[in-house]
């Protein structure tokens, strides 16, 4: 990506909030892409801020993002990555500012206001994407990989989970907030795995759900269970759990001519909670020990893991904003995410399954 007198041009990313979601899955991943400059990080706390300066001292730190609006001609591209309640609200005024936009999952509180976020980027004109960065985990590409060269034969049944071991809740909006307000385990981990599931198996038809709150102080789901019927018949099961003190495999997949079952989680996001660059030679490789396992009692193979590639994702978005190619993360692929997450919500109210119809979801299919 080259200027008209030949220098590499760079586009200008402000990222607004810095708690984990920036300071470990946007701005690390922003600054080692090439084509992409880490220009401003917005946030109004004294200890991020100096946490900025001191890793990005490159980086503008903003206190506001109002002050970030009377700056957008600064900036080609705003990241909002702050509490989940704010997603909508601030990727509206940022379209509205000029730039294009990362939403970081979940995209909005509800499928309605996720449904006209997307229709206003269209009439202005600008990018509007989601980071659903758990589509270029090692494991996830792995069993796509499985499941498109027909390794595991007709899949009917998904299982997977996303269990942690957190007996104790930390004082903070995700975990002692409400769920009205995008608290819980739900919006947090259910917009990974629904929409893997949903990738991978085409739309739900319909939802039950479990949302439990367990751990003292805890107003939101901490301990939560969805069955997803698909369209095309399969039928996913998605465990999310922060009191799981032996946690189940990470993916259970069952076809007529086989079964995978792999456990442990990715490695990309250990790894930038570490500090480590997502430009290093062997990155997204995962060691044989946490492979996976392909066949059937008796009859088991390890399977080589795909490369993880989080990477991807902020390659992908330059070279849609500077060049027009597809975007990393189509908005109406979310959308229906968001669909289930409410479907869910509905049944656990109800203690019954909810129909989303033949119609549901944006119809896509591997």
């Amino acid at each position: 990506m080259s200027s008209a007198n030949g220098a590499e041009r760079e586009l200008h990313v402000a990222v607004i909030g810095y708690g984990k979601g920036g300071e470990v899955f946007h701005a690390p991943l922003v600054d080692a892409t090439p084509g992409l400059r880490l220009s401003a990080v917005v946030t109004g706390n004294p200890e991020r801020q100096a946490a900025v300066r001191a890793r990005y001292p490159h980086a503008t730190v903003i206190t506001s993002a109002e002050e970030l609006w009377q700056r957008s001609d600064e900036f080609e591209i705003a990241v909002i990555t702050t509490p989940n309640a704010t997603h909508a609200m601030l990727a509206r005024a940022a379209l509205k500012a000029g730039m294009a936009v990362v939403v970081d999952k979940p995209f909005a509180l509800t499928a309605d206001d996720a449904r006209q976020l997307t229709e206003e980027a269209e009439q202005l004109g600008q990018v509007l994407t989601v980071y659903q960065n758990r589509r270029w985990d090692s494991d996830f590409l792995t069993l796509w990989k499985l499941i498109e060269e027909g390794e595991l034969g007709r899949v009917h049944r998904f299982e997977s989970r996303f269990e942690r071991w957190r007996p104790t809740a930390k004082q903070t909006w995700r975990e002692r907030g409400g769920a009205d307000d995008g608290a819980g385990i739900l919006y947090d981990l259910g917009p990974h795995l629904i929409d893997q599931a949903i990738n991978l198996f085409g739309p739900v038809s319909s939802v039950y759900a479990e949302l439990d709150a367990r751990r003292d102080g805890v107003a939101a789901d901490d301990d939560s269970f969805l069955a997803l019927t698909h369209t095309r018949g399969v039928r996913s099961h998605l465990w999310m759990n922060a009191l799981s003190a032996q946690p189940g495999p990470r993916f259970r997949v069952l076809g007529d001519r086989a079964a995978f079952t792999i456990d442990g989680f990715d490695g990309q996001e250990a790894r930038l909670g570490e500090g480590q660059r997502p430009d290093s030679a062997d990155w997204g490789v995962e060691p044989e020990s946490a492979w996976g396992r392909i066949g059937a009692d008796g009859d088991l193979r390890p399977v080589p893991s795909e490369r993880g590639d989080y990477p991807a994702f902020y390659a992908a978005l330059r070279d849609a904003v500077a060049e027009g190619e597809p975007i990393p993360v189509e908005p109406h692929e979310v959308v229906h995410g968001l669909e289930v997450i409410e479907a869910a919500r509905r049944s656990t109210r109800t203690g019954g399954t909810v129909d989303l119809g033949e119609s549901a979801g944006w119809g896509t299919s591997t």
